[in-house]
C-alpha cells in the first residue's frame, strides 16, 4: 500500500547542550526536583487537562512516573534517575539535582568533554573510595542489636516526605511500626544465607494515622456477611491448607478455534460439576482445613466443603498468591486432577478482625515472616505519599541489612565530602590523576564544579531564606533562620548540625557554604563515642546514595558526550 503522505527527514542537532532550548529544559527540570528536596521541600500536583486522577507528591518516583518528558537528552536524565529509584528506592531527588549541577557547572568551564569526562570518573573513584573506607568522618556502623539507629533511619526517610502530613507523635508512631514489620520479616533462625520475608501495606483510609498497627500474617479483607458464614475451626493443631491458582468456577475454558466434541446426553455443566466434586472428596480425605482460590469457586463446591466443616475463600486475586505461597508453604495448584501431598501447607490459627469499617479473615503464620501493615490515614493523597514512603522505609533497611553502614544525613555527608575533594586536589593531585594526561589545573577546575555541584544539593534544602553554613572542623552543614541577625554569634544561633551529630557548644569556626575559604582537612574517622551519644540523628542509607552518586555522574558524563541527537519526526 502506497504512503498517504511522504516521510519525513530526521532532524539532526548538533552540539545539543549549546542550544538555548535545552538549557532552559534542563533548567525548568532542575527548579522542579530542587523545589521538593528536604522535609521543608514544596509538593507538586501532576494531573492532566482531562480530569482524573490528581497526584500531590514532593517524591521522586512518583513524580517522574507522573511526568510527561519529550526532550531526548531529559529522557536519558529521568530514564537513568527512575532505575536508580526502582532498585533503591531512595535518594531519587539528590541524583537528579546533582546530576543536573554538574552539568550546569561544567558548561561554565572552557574545557573539552573528554576533559570533563575523565576528571569526573576520577573524583567519583575518590568519592566512593573514600565513603567505604574506615577513615571515612560520615559513615557509622548500623547495629541491628540495636533500635536506636534503625528507628533513624526510618524517621529520616518519613520526615523528609511532607506530603505524609504527619506530626511529631505520628512520625514516632509509624516509625515504629515500621521497623516492627521489617523485623517481622526476618526468619528466627537464620543461618547464612537469609531470605526475608514480605510486608504487606493494607490500606485504611480515612482513619488516625495513631491506629495503624502491625499483624503478624496475611489479612484478606472480605465483607462482614462473607465472614459470618465461616465456621469456627477449633483445632490443636496447624490446620492444612491448599492453594489454588486456577478457577474453581466450573466454567468451560476458551477453545480458541477449536472445537469441542460432546457425546449425545452429555451435559458439559454436569461433568465440571462431577469433577469439582470430586476434588473437594479428595480435599476431604486428605484432611485440608482451608481452601484459598485466586480465582472463582463453584457455590455447590463451596457448600460440599462448608457441609465437611472445611472453609473456602475464594477471589483471593493475584497479588496475596506470592505471600500466601510463602506463608504457608504451598505449591499452587493449577489443575483439577489428582493433588500431590506436598502441594499442601498449612497455617497456626484463624481467626477474624475488624480495623474501621473493614473486615479481614486472618491468617496466623506458624513463623511470623509476612506480616501486615494496616497503615492508616486521614484522605486518599496523604494515604498514597505514605504508603509510598512505608515502602522506601522497608526497602531502606532491606539494603542496610547487606550492607550494615549508613552515612550521616541532613547534607552533612556532601559538605564534608566537597571539604575532602578540595583538600586531597590541593594537597595530592597526584594520587588522583596518577598516570593521566590532565594537568593539575585543569583538575583543579573540575574538582571545584564539582564540589560546587555537591554544595548546590545541600542548599537545595533551604526553601525559605536562610542561610547555610559549614564548619571548619567536621565539614558539617548548619542552618541559620532567615530572619536571624546578620552580625551574630553563632553559637547563640546554630543549635545542632544538620545530622544531628554535633552541637554549636564545641569550638568551632563558621563559614558561609560557597564562600571562599581554604582547603581545610574535615576530620575523619568517627569517635563511637559520639555516635552513641546521639539519639536522634538524620541518616541516609549508604548503598543507596553510592548508586545516587555513581548515577548522577555518569548521567551527566553521558549527556556531555552527547554530540548529536536525531529525532525522527515520522
Amino acid at each position: 500500500m502506497s504512503r498517504l503522505e511522504a516521510k519525513k527527514p530526521s532532524l539532526c542537532k548538533s552540539e545539543p547542550l549549546t542550544t538555548e532550548r535545552v538549557r532552559t529544559t534542563l533548567s525548568v527540570f532542575k527548579r522542579i526536583v530542587t523545589s521538593c528536596y528536604g522535609p521543608s521541600g514544596r509538593l507538586k500536583q501532576l494531573h492532566n487537562g482531562f480530569g482524573g486522577y490528581v497526584c500531590t507528591t514532593s517524591q521522586s518516583s512518583a513524580l517522574l512516573s507522573h511526568l510527561l518528558v519529550t526532550h531526548p537528552i531529559l529522557k536519558i536524565l529521568t530514564t537513568s534517575i527512575q532505575n536508580h529509584v526502582s532498585s533503591f528506592s531512595d535518594c531519587g531527588l539528590f541524583t537528579a539535582i546533582l546530576c543536573c549541577n554538574l552539568i550546569e557547572n561544567v558548561q561554565r568551564l572552557d574545557l573539552t568533554p573528554t576533559t570533563v569526562i575523565r576528571l569526573n570518573k576520577h573524583l567519583l573513584s575518590l568519592c566512593i573510595s573514600y565513603l567505604k573506607s574506615e577513615t571515612c568522618g560520615c559513615r557509622i556502623p548500623v547495629d541491628f542489636g540495636s533500635t536506636q539507629i534503625l528507628l533513624c533511619f526510618v524517621r529520616s526517610v518519613l520526615t523528609s516526605k511532607p506530603a505524609c502530613m504527619l506530626t511529631r507523635k505520628e512520625t514516632e508512631h509509624v516509625s515504629a511500626l515500621i521497623l516492627r514489620a521489617f523485623l517481622l520479616t526476618i526468619p528466627e533462625n537464620a543461618e547464612g544465607h537469609i531470605v526475608l520475608g514480605k510486608s504487606l501495606i493494607v490500606p485504611l483510609k480515612g482513619q488516625r494515622v495513631i491506629d495503624s498497627t502491625v499483624l503478624p500474617g496475611i489479612l484478606i479483607e472480605m465483607s462482614e456477611v462473607q465472614l459470618m458464614r465461616l465456621l469456627p475451626i477449633k483445632k490443636s493443631t496447624a490446620l492444612k491448607v491448599a492453594l489454588f491458582c486456577t478457577t474453581l468456577s466450573g466454567d468451560i475454558s476458551d477453545t480458541g478455534e477449536g472445537t469441542v466434541v460432546v457425546s449425545y446426553g452429555v451435559s458439559l455443566e454436569n461433568a465440571a460439576l462431577d469433577q469439582l466434586l470430586n476434588l473437594g472428596r479428595q480435599l476431604i480425605s486428605d484432611h485440608v482445613d482451608l481452601v484459598l482460590c485466586q480465582k472463582v469457586i463453584h457455590p455447590s463446591l463451596k457448600q460440599f466443603l462448608n457441609m465437611h466443616r472445611i472453609i473456602a475463600i475464594d477471589r483471593i486475586g493475584v497479588t496475596l498468591m506470592e505471600p500466601l505461597t510463602k506463608m504457608t508453604g504451598t505449591q499452587p495448584i493449577g489443575s483439577l486432577g489428582s493433588i500431590s501431598p506436598n502441594s499442601y501447607g498449612s497455617v497456626k490459627d484463624v481467626c477474624t478482625a475488624k480495623f474501621g469499617s473493614k473486615h479481614f479473615f486472618h491468617l496466623i503464620p506458624n513463623e511470623a515472616t509476612i506480616c501486615s501493615l494496616l497503615l492508616c490515614n486521614r484522605n486518599d493523597t496523604a494515604w498514597d505519599e505514605l504508603k509510598l514512603t512505608c515502602q522506601t522505609a522497608l526497602h531502606v533497611l532491606q539494603l542496610t541489612l547487606k550492607e550494615p553502614w549508613a552515612l550521616l544525613g541532613g547534607g552533612c555527608t556532601e559538605t564534608h565530602l566537597a571539604a575532602y575533594i578540595r583538600h586531597k586536589t590541593h594537597n595530592d593531585p597526584e594520587s588522583i590523576l596518577k598516570d593521566d594526561e590532565c594537568t593539575q589545573t585543569e583538575l583543579q577546575l573540575i574538582a571545584e564544579a564539582f564540589c560546587s555541584a555537591l554544595e548546590s544539593v545541600v542548599g537545595s534544602l533551604e526553601h525559605d531564606g536562610g542561610e547555610i553554613l559549614t564548619d571548619m572542623k567536621y565539614g558539617h552543614l548548619w542552618s541559620v533562620q532567615a530572619d536571624s541577625p546578620c552580625v551574630a554569634n553563632w553559637p547563640d544561633l546554630l543549635s545542632q548540625c544538620g545530622c544531628g551529630l554535633y552541637n554549636s557548644q564545641e569550638e568551632l569556626n563558621w563559614s558561609f557554604l560557597r564562600s571562599t575559604r581554604r582547603p581545610f582537612v574535615p576530620q575523619t574517622c568517627l569517635p563511637h563515642e559520639a555516635v552513641g551519644s546521639a539519639s536522634n540523628l538524620t541518616l541516609d542509607c549508604l548503598t543507596a546514595k553510592l548508586s545516587g552518586l555513581q548515577v548522577a555522574v555518569e548521567t551527566a558524563n553521558l549527556i556531555l558526550d552527547l554530540s548529536y541527537v536525531i529525532e525522527d519526526k515520522n
